[in-house]
């Protein structure tokens, strides 16, 4: 039986990805699950494997105040979900460390 470290919360939300290695980007995506030390999500496109990452995770979309988590880490591993190679649903689960995180509220929590 596989053993972890820090406790993983199966969370579904919405993230966005905003740099990926030097470049600054706009991509959506999912969370499947969190830990205090990483992310697991889904998105289209894959980042540079090992290359640094930032990423907002919307905590609160529909509140009355939105909180948001930005969050800086790195690229561990990257897998192709889809059902075939030619299929244009293709996504990508990416494990990304969690080394630094903010708090931000109101108009820039949501992208």
């Amino acid at each position: 039986m596989e053993q972890r470290r820090t406790r993983r919360f199966q969370l579904q939300l919405p993230l966005a990805i905003t740099r990926s290695g030097a470049e600054r980007v706009t991509l959506q995506g999912l969370t499947q699950n969190i830990s205090s030390s990483g992310v697991l999500f889904t998105t289209e496109i894959e980042p540079a494997l090992g290359g640094p990452i930032e990423y907002v995770i919307v905590l609160n979309r529909g509140g009355p105040q939105s909180v948001s988590l930005r969050c800086m880490g790195k690229v561990l591993r990257s897998d192709r979900i889809g059902t075939s190679p030619d299929d244009e649903s293709t996504n990508y689960q990416i494990a990304a460390t969690l080394e630094r995180y903010e708090f931000v509220r109101g108009r820039g929590a949501s992208h």
